[in-house]
Protein backbone atom coordinates (compact mmCIF):
# COMPACT_ATOMS: atom_id res chain seq x y z
CA UNK A 1 0.00 0.00 0.00
CA UNK A 2 1.06 3.51 -0.75
CA UNK A 3 0.45 5.86 2.17
CA UNK A 4 0.39 9.64 2.07
CA UNK A 5 -0.29 12.18 4.77
CA UNK A 6 0.06 15.92 4.85
CA UNK A 7 2.80 17.36 7.00
CA UNK A 8 3.47 20.72 8.52
CA UNK A 9 6.16 22.85 6.94
CA UNK A 10 8.48 24.53 9.42
CA UNK A 11 9.95 27.97 8.76
CA UNK A 12 13.38 26.69 9.69
CA UNK A 13 13.33 24.38 6.66
CA UNK A 14 13.12 27.44 4.40
CA UNK A 15 16.11 29.58 5.26
CA UNK A 16 15.00 33.18 4.98
CA UNK A 17 11.39 32.21 4.07
CA UNK A 18 9.63 35.46 3.23
CA UNK A 19 6.24 33.82 2.55
CA UNK A 20 5.57 32.51 6.06
CA UNK A 21 2.08 31.24 6.92
CA UNK A 22 0.60 32.15 3.54
CA UNK A 23 3.12 29.92 1.76
CA UNK A 24 2.50 27.00 4.16
CA UNK A 25 -1.27 27.31 3.80
CA UNK A 26 -1.08 27.49 -0.01
CA UNK A 27 1.29 24.50 -0.14
CA UNK A 28 -0.95 22.50 2.20
CA UNK A 29 -4.06 23.13 0.09
CA UNK A 30 -2.23 22.50 -3.19
CA UNK A 31 -0.91 19.14 -1.96
CA UNK A 32 -4.32 18.15 -0.60
CA UNK A 33 -6.01 19.11 -3.88
CA UNK A 34 -3.60 17.02 -5.91
CA UNK A 35 -4.10 14.00 -3.65
CA UNK A 36 -7.87 14.34 -3.63
CA UNK A 37 -7.97 14.64 -7.41
CA UNK A 38 -6.28 11.23 -7.59
CA UNK A 39 -8.82 9.80 -5.13
CA UNK A 40 -11.82 10.96 -7.10
CA UNK A 41 -10.60 10.51 -10.66
CA UNK A 42 -13.43 9.12 -12.77
CA UNK A 43 -15.50 8.11 -9.73
CA UNK A 44 -18.92 9.67 -9.66
CA UNK A 45 -22.03 8.63 -7.78
CA UNK A 46 -25.05 7.54 -9.80
CA UNK A 47 -26.61 10.60 -11.41
CA UNK A 48 -30.02 8.89 -11.43
CA UNK A 49 -30.16 8.98 -7.60
CA UNK A 50 -31.03 12.70 -7.53
CA UNK A 51 -34.19 12.03 -9.56
CA UNK A 52 -35.40 9.42 -7.07
CA UNK A 53 -37.81 10.18 -4.20
CA UNK A 54 -36.33 10.71 -0.73
CA UNK A 55 -37.53 8.18 1.87
CA UNK A 56 -36.94 9.01 5.56
CA UNK A 57 -37.61 6.71 8.51
CA UNK A 58 -37.07 6.77 12.26
CA UNK A 59 -38.60 5.46 15.47
CA UNK A 60 -40.35 8.81 16.03
CA UNK A 61 -40.86 12.13 14.23
CA UNK A 62 -41.78 15.62 15.38
CA UNK A 63 -43.00 18.09 12.75
CA UNK A 64 -42.59 21.85 13.29
CA UNK A 65 -44.50 23.52 10.45
CA UNK A 66 -43.64 27.05 11.61
CA UNK A 67 -39.88 26.40 11.38
CA UNK A 68 -40.24 23.98 8.43
CA UNK A 69 -38.34 21.18 10.18
CA UNK A 70 -38.93 17.55 11.00
CA UNK A 71 -36.91 15.93 13.79
CA UNK A 72 -36.53 12.13 13.59
CA UNK A 73 -35.06 10.09 16.43
CA UNK A 74 -34.11 6.45 16.89
CA UNK A 75 -32.45 4.42 14.11
CA UNK A 76 -33.00 7.07 11.43
CA UNK A 77 -32.36 6.44 7.76
CA UNK A 78 -32.58 8.37 4.50
CA UNK A 79 -32.76 6.49 1.21
CA UNK A 80 -32.67 8.15 -2.22
CA UNK A 81 -31.91 5.65 -4.97
CA UNK A 82 -28.62 4.04 -3.92
CA UNK A 83 -27.77 6.91 -1.51
CA UNK A 84 -28.17 5.94 2.15
CA UNK A 85 -27.57 8.02 5.29
CA UNK A 86 -28.19 6.51 8.74
CA UNK A 87 -27.68 7.58 12.33
CA UNK A 88 -29.23 8.12 15.76
CA UNK A 89 -31.17 11.32 15.04
CA UNK A 90 -31.94 13.58 12.11
CA UNK A 91 -33.19 17.09 11.41
CA UNK A 92 -34.84 17.60 8.02
CA UNK A 93 -35.10 21.20 6.79
CA UNK A 94 -37.95 21.80 4.34
CA UNK A 95 -38.28 24.83 2.05
CA UNK A 96 -41.62 25.10 0.32
CA UNK A 97 -42.49 21.49 -0.41
CA UNK A 98 -38.90 20.31 -1.02
CA UNK A 99 -36.30 18.77 1.29
CA UNK A 100 -33.46 21.30 1.41
CA UNK A 101 -31.04 19.81 3.93
CA UNK A 102 -30.78 16.73 6.13
CA UNK A 103 -28.54 16.76 9.21
CA UNK A 104 -27.83 13.32 10.66
CA UNK A 105 -26.09 12.74 13.99
CA UNK A 106 -24.74 9.41 15.14
CA UNK A 107 -21.98 7.54 16.79
CA UNK A 108 -21.08 7.50 13.99
CA UNK A 109 -23.53 8.65 11.32
CA UNK A 110 -23.02 6.66 8.10
CA UNK A 111 -23.29 7.39 4.36
CA UNK A 112 -23.02 5.12 1.32
CA UNK A 113 -23.79 5.45 -2.39
CA UNK A 114 -23.20 3.39 -5.52
CA UNK A 115 -20.64 4.75 -8.02
CA UNK A 116 -21.11 4.95 -11.80
CA UNK A 117 -19.79 2.25 -14.15
CA UNK A 118 -19.82 -0.59 -11.61
CA UNK A 119 -16.93 0.93 -9.63
CA UNK A 120 -18.30 -0.14 -6.27
CA UNK A 121 -19.57 2.35 -3.73
CA UNK A 122 -18.39 5.29 -1.67
CA UNK A 123 -18.74 4.75 2.09
CA UNK A 124 -18.30 7.40 4.78
CA UNK A 125 -18.86 8.05 8.47
CA UNK A 126 -18.61 11.00 10.86
CA UNK A 127 -20.17 12.41 14.02
CA UNK A 128 -22.54 14.40 11.80
CA UNK A 129 -23.45 14.22 8.13
CA UNK A 130 -25.16 17.11 6.37
CA UNK A 131 -26.77 16.26 3.04
CA UNK A 132 -27.59 19.31 0.88
CA UNK A 133 -30.15 17.74 -1.45
CA UNK A 134 -30.39 20.53 -4.07
CA UNK A 135 -26.63 20.87 -4.55
CA UNK A 136 -26.06 17.12 -4.08
CA UNK A 137 -23.29 17.67 -1.53
CA UNK A 138 -22.36 15.79 1.63
CA UNK A 139 -20.55 17.46 4.52
CA UNK A 140 -18.94 15.10 7.07
CA UNK A 141 -17.96 16.70 10.37
CA UNK A 142 -16.17 15.23 13.40
CA UNK A 143 -13.88 12.23 12.91
CA UNK A 144 -14.74 12.12 9.20
CA UNK A 145 -13.75 9.19 7.03
CA UNK A 146 -14.44 8.50 3.34
CA UNK A 147 -13.58 5.36 1.36
CA UNK A 148 -13.90 4.62 -2.33
CA UNK A 149 -12.13 2.40 -4.84
CA UNK A 150 -10.04 0.93 -1.99
CA UNK A 151 -8.67 4.36 -1.02
CA UNK A 152 -9.26 5.91 2.41
CA UNK A 153 -9.36 9.58 3.42
CA UNK A 154 -9.80 10.88 6.97
CA UNK A 155 -9.78 14.26 8.70
CA UNK A 156 -11.84 16.39 11.03
CA UNK A 157 -14.17 17.37 8.18
CA UNK A 158 -14.73 16.30 4.58
CA UNK A 159 -16.87 17.99 1.92
CA UNK A 160 -17.96 15.70 -0.91
CA UNK A 161 -19.57 17.05 -4.10
CA UNK A 162 -21.51 14.05 -5.41
CA UNK A 163 -22.04 15.43 -8.92
CA UNK A 164 -18.47 16.60 -9.56
CA UNK A 165 -16.82 13.78 -7.60
CA UNK A 166 -14.79 16.43 -5.78
CA UNK A 167 -13.57 16.07 -2.19
CA UNK A 168 -12.15 18.69 0.18
CA UNK A 169 -10.79 17.58 3.56
CA UNK A 170 -9.19 19.42 6.46
CA UNK A 171 -8.04 18.85 10.00
CA UNK A 172 -9.76 21.99 11.34
CA UNK A 173 -8.54 23.12 14.73
CA UNK A 174 -7.75 19.55 15.76
CA UNK A 175 -4.15 18.44 16.38
CA UNK A 176 -4.44 15.61 13.83
CA UNK A 177 -3.84 15.88 10.12
CA UNK A 178 -5.67 14.91 6.97
CA UNK A 179 -4.60 11.38 6.07
CA UNK A 180 -4.91 9.41 2.87
CA UNK A 181 -4.16 5.80 2.10
CA UNK A 182 -4.04 4.52 -1.49
CA UNK A 183 -4.58 0.85 -2.26
CA UNK A 184 -3.09 -0.73 -5.37
CA UNK A 185 -5.67 -1.32 -8.11
CA UNK A 186 -3.80 -4.12 -9.92
CA UNK A 187 -5.54 -7.34 -8.91
CA UNK A 188 -3.73 -9.41 -11.56
CA UNK A 189 -0.71 -9.97 -9.31
CA UNK A 190 -0.85 -13.55 -8.11
CA UNK A 191 0.28 -14.59 -4.64
CA UNK A 192 3.04 -17.22 -4.70
CA UNK A 193 1.91 -20.77 -3.94
CA UNK A 194 2.98 -22.08 -0.57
Amino acid sequence: MFYLSSSKIRKSSFHGDIHGDKFRTTTKYLAASMILTLLCAHSFALTSDAAQPIHIEGDSAEIDQHNETIVYTGSVEVVQGTLRVAGDSMVVKIKGDQVERIITLGSPARYSQQLEDDQGEVVAHADSIIYHTGQERIYLRGGASLQQLGNHLSGESIRYDIVKGKVDANSGDQPGRVRMEFSPQDTSIQKPAQ
